[in-house]
């Protein structure tokens, strides 16, 4: 799945893999722009204001984690996170940076396009209006606006396309793999720890206490339900 037209912002040291990756990516349709080093990327993100950014971890100066968190103090744009290692220590600082989705290096150019074009269709569907209310939250599906207590609560495209799933089919459980297949799609076939990753990220906040959560239940081994 590729979306032709949008912008997609490239920040890593690796002079080639910038080469060679950008022009994958233009020969799918997609605009491309380029940054060596995370302070020319946070530049270039604040003049162009990308449709997307995929962003090394592993850079010299100021790392991906610093200029994701710089990223995500301006704005929720959706953010591909580069990383040679796998450990779930990095997924998991990266999910609570509010990242879209995690790719390990050595990666195929084709994976990463088919997650990009995902990401960016998470956040691109725009459902029918209607509104819910739970207790202190409210969601508007149409202006795809979440509040909780009156105050605007600030989620990614991933983490609201989590919420709104769940949310769409009140007190009936969802099964985690409908959830991965709705909210990430095809490509991400079980990858079962991302929902629960995000799971987690969105009840810390919509949850006024995230431990004991009133929204977002569990149901163990089967799935998650909206209360």
């Amino acid at each position: 799945m590729t979306m032709p037209g949008r912008t997609i912002l490239l920040i890593d040291d690796d002079a080639t893999l910038l080469d060679l990756l950008g022009e994958h990516l233009e020969a799918s349709g997609y605009g491309v722009v380029r940054a060596e080093d995370g302070p020319a990327g946070l530049d270039t993100a604040a003049t162009i204001s990308p449709d997307l950014v995929v962003l090394d971890v592993m850079m010299p100066g100021m790392a991906g984690w610093q200029v994701c968190e710089r990223l995500r103090s301006r704005s929720q744009i959706p953010i591909i996170l580069l990383t040679a290692k796998g450990e779930e220590v990095d997924k998991l600082r990266g999910f609570r940076l509010g990242i879209d989705d995690f790719v390990t290096k050595p990666f195929s150019f084709a994976e990463l396009t088919a997650r990009i074009g995902a990401v960016l269709a998470r956040g691109a569907s725009r459902p029918v209006g209607r509104t819910l209310s739970s207790g202190d939250l409210r969601l508007d599906f149409g202006d795809r606006r979440v509040t909780l207590a009156g105050g605007v609560v600030d989620l990614t495209p991933t983490e609201y396309r989590l919420l709104e799933a769940l949310a769409r089919h009140p007190h009936r459980t969802v099964p985690t793999e409908a959830l991965l297949e709705e909210v990430w799609g095809s490509a991400y076939a079980g990858e079962l720890e991302h929902v629960k990753h995000y799971i987690w990220t969105l009840r810390k906040k919509v949850e006024v206490d995230p431990g004991d959560p009133r929204h977002i239940l569990t149901e163990r081994g089967f799935g998650y339900r909206f209360e």
